[in-house]
């Protein structure tokens, strides 16, 4: 563990110089303001230079250890950010009262010159599944709407033992998305519907709505989701942000609500590769052991960017086109797989095998998992004890039913079969199979360093009646197989933000990270949302 988590840690810091302001790819900041967002530094009380939409933690932490930045003033940037801008939004449900004083402390090691590590006064919010002693864990449901859990996630005390500072909770998709048939994404009955901020009217797609949203629109530095099947790298994708789903059991599910612990995973979504690099280093490790010498004092952060696209050179990269997802994004994969061949890449186009039988079995499985691990979660909180006890509350509670009034997962999983059966267990260990075999035979077969597909379509319009618009099977070989996946911003349909999924083998989440670094310099597709109240429908959403 100490010696993953000290490598990983140095390769977050060796992609920093790539991501400096300025540095070839990243935009440069608008020269207007958004409409009703903080922007001058007389507003957001922030030193000038330092522009919540595109600075980075390493920038961050090189100003705070040269005393020209203190936390308290981020932290008090973005709380008056998420005044300003989240009633557009509805991303964050609750702000901890705690986090000034959390700042007022990284502030104090800062000047002592103890700081803990990278995150050390980084502003992050939590999606509302990961449990805190100090807030409401909702999972989106009145059911648990109560006193806050006993103890925090490990993962909470992996960021407060690196000096994070806790900001608040996010909103999103209710239970996960795991409830009913046709769910809303980023519906909950606590925190109501999050919207996109690119377009208003459109999905953030779920089930950490509120996580991605909330980056997308530079209410925290970075965000924590969790993903089963494509709930960090889709919303990742669909807000234009940075979203990596860890391999399998590198990020602790201890004190998350889960669906499935044979899939589910935490993850970090920001607006960078390296933010997103860093803040996997706390929660998969002992990242302190590695926050010595140059690192420590900068210099692992600093000089020029490297030439554009000298990450990509010789990289071997398997294009998974998936034309379902329709013409747009299927032309936008065409434009990136040509940049990617102009820095160097190697692109060859790929078809990973067992899909058809993977999306036949997952969801018997899941049911019979969320029925076990649902149960072990509810009879460590006050509320509904059990699966069969919280249909009942949704039953009795019609707050429950304003969006939609299904819970037919729920009543599905109730009646699957035991984790004990026979059947399940055919089941569960031909998933494990055929999940891996799709990826490690795509990639041997053609000698790749990587898997690339669209991560998501064009956000649809929220629609309550109608339920999520949401087939997208690029996010299952990774999720099933356990292993890590790493959305970017590829580019945009129309006002609409794309993203390009990557995907690699077991435990390879440094390299990927790598990689996913080289490919957002070279596509240079963020840009900050504008928060349009409505835009024209893509050829491939008008159905």
């Amino acid at each position: 563990m100490m010696k993953r988590s000290v490598t990983l840690l140095a390769a977050a810091l060796a992609l920093a110089p790539l991501l400096t302001a300025g540095a070839p790819g990243r935009s440069a900041p608008a020269a207007a303001p958004h409409a009703g967002a903080p922007a001058s530094p007389a507003v957001t009380g922030l030193p000038r230079g330092v522009d919540l939409d595109t600075v980075t933690i390493p920038e961050l932490q090189v100003r705070m250890k040269r005393g020209s930045l203190t936390s308290t003033q981020l932290t008090r940037a973005y709380l008056r950010r998420i005044e300003a801008l989240d009633p557009k939004i509805n991303a964050v449900l609750r702000v901890s009262p705690a986090a000034l004083g959390q700042a007022a402390a990284s502030d104090t090691r800062h000047r002592l010159g103890k700081e803990r590590g990278p995150l050390d006064g980084i502003p992050v919010l939590l999606k509302d599944n990961v449990n805190t002693r100090d807030m409401p864990t909702t999972a989106g449901s009145l059911a648990l709407a109560g006193s806050p859990p006993d103890t925090d996630a490990e993962l909470v005390g992996r960021l407060r033992a690196a000096g994070a500072v806790i900001l608040g909770k996010a909103n999103m998709s209710e239970w996960a998305n795991f409830r009913a048939a046709k769910p809303t994404s980023g519906w909950s009955a606590v925190g109501g519907q999050t919207h996109n901020p690119y377009v208003l009217d459109r999905n953030p797609c779920g089930s950490s709505s509120g996580s991605a949203a909330a980056v997308a629109a530079s209410l925290a530095q970075v965000a924590i989701g969790t993903e089963t099947d494509g709930s960090i790298v889709c919303p990742a994708g669909m807000n234009g942000v940075v979203g990596h789903k860890p391999s399998l059991g590198l990020v602790s599910g201890s004190g998350v609500v889960p669906i499935s612990a044979e899939q589910d995973t935490a993850g970090p979504l920001a607006r960078h590769v390296v933010d997103t690099a860093l803040t996997f280093a706390v929660l998969s490790g002992d990242e302190a052991a590695a926050w010595t010498g140059e690192a420590s004092r900068g210099g692992a952060w600093t000089g020029e960017a490297a030439p554009g696209g000298a990450g990509l050179r010789g990289k071997r990269i398997g294009l998974w086109r998936l034309p379902s997802l329709g013409p747009d994004v299927d032309a936008l994969m065409t434009r990136t797989a040509a940049r990617l061949r102009a820095a160097g890449a190697q692109v060859v186009e790929v078809s990973p095998p067992y899909q058809d039988r993977l999306a036949e079995l997952e969801f018997p499985a899941l049911l019979s998992e969320f029925h076990r691990d649902i149960d072990a979660y509810l009879a460590s909180r006050e509320g509904p004890r059990d699966l069969a006890a919280l249909i009942a509350f949704n039953r009795a509670h019609p707050a429950e039913r304003t969006c939609f009034a299904g819970q037919e997962l729920f009543e599905q999983a109730l009646a699957a079969p035991s984790t004990t059966d026979p059947r399940y267990r055919a089941m569960r260990a031909e998933l494990k199979d055929l999940s891996r075999r799709s990826i490690d035979e795509t990639m041997a077969a053609h000698d790749l360093d990587a898997i690339a597909s669209p991560a998501n379509p064009p956000a649809w319009t929220t629609d309550c009646a109608r339920g999520d618009n949401d087939v997208i099977p690029s996010s299952t070989p990774a999720a099933v197989a356990g292993y890590p996946s790493l959305s970017v911003p590829a580019g945009f349909v129309g006002e609409l933000p794309v993203g390009l999924l990557l995907m690699a083998g077991d435990r390879q989440d440094t390299a990927l990270l790598s990689l996913g670094a080289a490919v957002e310099q070279r596509l240079g597709a963020w840009r900050a949302p504008r928060y349009l109240p409505s835009a024209p429908s893509p050829l491939s959403d008008r159905r």
